[in-house]
């Protein structure tokens, strides 16, 4: 039986990366933009029905829900050849179109006022689902509709549907460039909260290091935004192969999970994907010339190919892997599964947590028929690695500094949840320093008693 997926785009960029999913996903199932079954594509043994429905004239349909605040991308969405592809009931734009302005408090009061509309639309997708397992919400931290009405979604769920797992794609700012949004520190740091607190995985997408894989990997002067909204569909295709081409482990999203996550809060994963490529630069960058097992792991492994900008091997501060799941794409032997793990474990290739298995789980997966690629084997790794912290302790510097000054606090203080005090930015702020302590308390050998102590304090104090 399939487990549904409903995928939530919030925002402009939240749309922009569900778009290019999307279009990755027509190709590997042999869907039309129209939403047509490809003539080539009608005996396949894929799983279309996790994350796409039929309507009554056999077009398939996304189960996304496409909200936004501002009516920019999902015009330039409906404007493209994937227009018919949607379901036009499941797109909420805001009436008066004017967004959330970057600020998150003001996305947060919105989701709030749109609240019984969108989630009329959820309901229905929910509803017309016959196992729902999850839902997978595309957005991005910094600005003002994915950060906020994006908090909003993720409290909201939760209570609406406690047994649902969440899942994120957020895409991190980059931290190399100036942001032309000020408040950006503000807004990551509430977001950060509810990602903390009301998310059970989320899949951590960070700008900086996609624009370092694009030049370096992928030898672009100048990457722009649909060459890393490219590189991140890659990625939640990849993640979710084993899902829609089921073998006998793997095939839903828990049974992915389950592995990744060890206790429920240290639920932040970066990803890493061999041989990288992207189908429109492909002709102007020496490519990977051959692709064994080992040598996909191998290369997994690697700080360059991984899709968040942390000191992973920084000696000083003893940062480990938690978990890795590998999903090996291809025509691969298992025994050479066998033999590559054997080695990565002789070599010391990766340093594991010292309170728990050394656990490399490997899903093999098939690839898709319909798309021509130009290497036998392709991998994508998702990881739980303490060094992903780094980000937090970033945000949280970027934060202090506008906060010492109570910096640009203007617009927040306008809305409802801000009017009488900025409590909810203090207590944001210790709600991921919990989260950064707990991640360095991963590192050493007592974690677990760590925990059990911690845990106590919390029951004994309430």
């Amino acid at each position: 039986m399939p487990r549904e997926i409903i995928t939530l785009q919030l925002g402009q960029c939240g749309n922009q990366i569900g778009m290019e999913f999307w279009k990755q996903l027509c190709l590997e199932h042999g869907i039309s933009p129209e939403g047509i079954l490809e003539d080539f594509a009608t005996d396949g043994t894929d799983r279309k029905d996790v994350f796409f429905y039929q309507a009554d004239d056999e077009h398939y349909i996304p189960r996304a829900v496409l909200l936004d605040l501002e009516p920019r991308v999902i015009h330039s969405i409906l404007s493209s050849p994937y227009a018919n592809l949607y379901n036009r009931e499941n797109i909420y734009l805001s009436k008066h179109g004017g967004g959330a302005g970057n600020n998150w408090a003001s996305g947060y009061t919105q989701g709030d006022r749109l609240y019984e509309e969108v989630f009329d639309i959820i309901d229905r997708e929910a509803d017309g689902s016959d196992s729902l397992e999850a839902f997978v919400i595309c957005h991005s931290i910094a600005g003002g509709t994915g950060s906020g009405m994006g908090s909003y979604l993720l409290e909201k769920l939760n209570d609406r549907f406690p047994k649902k797992l969440i899942q994120t794609y957020s895409v991190f700012p980059n931290q190399l460039e100036i942001s032309d949004v000020v408040v950006q520190p503000y807004n990551s740091m509430l977001t950060l909260k509810r990602l903390t607190q009301n998310a059970d995985c989320v899949v951590v997408v960070d700008n900086t290091a996609l624009n370092r894989i694009a030049t370096e990997r992928l030898h672009l002067q100048n990457p722009d935004f649909s060459h890393i909204n490219q590189l991140v569909s890659t990625i939640m295709a990849s993640s979710t192969t084993t899902l829609r081409y089921p073998g006998y482990m793997n095939n839903d999203l828990v049974g992915l999970l389950a592995s990744l996550i060890p206790t429920p809060r240290l639920h932040f994963l970066m990803t890493g994907f061999t041989p990288l490529t992207l189908g429109s630069v492909e002709q102007n960058q020496p490519s990977v010339r051959k692709t064994t097992v080992l040598d996909v792991m191998r290369r997994l492994l690697q700080p360059k190919n991984i899709m968040v900008s942390s000191q992973m091997r920084d000696r000083q501060s003893n940062h480990c892997y938690i978990s890795i799941l590998n999903i090996i794409q291809g025509e691969v032997d298992p025994t050479q599964v066998h033999k590559s793990l054997q080695r990565i474990r002789e070599r010391k290739l990766a340093q594991f947590i010292p309170w728990g298995p050394a656990s490399i789980q490997v899903a093999l997966s098939k690839k898709s028929p319909y798309v021509q690629t130009s290497h036998r084997v392709s991998g994508l790794m998702l990881a739980n690695h303490t060094s992903i912290v780094s980000l937090f302790e970033r945000t949280c510097e970027q934060y202090d500094k506008l906060r010492k000054r109570e910096a640009f606090l203007e617009q927040f203080r306008k809305e409802p949840i801000f009017k009488d005090n900025l409590d909810e930015l203090d207590d944001s702020r210790n709600v991921v320093q919990e989260l950064i302590t707990e991640y360095h308390a991963a590192t050493k050998k007592d974690y677990i008693t760590w925990g059990t102590e911690k845990s106590a304090k919390e029951s004994g104090k309430a």
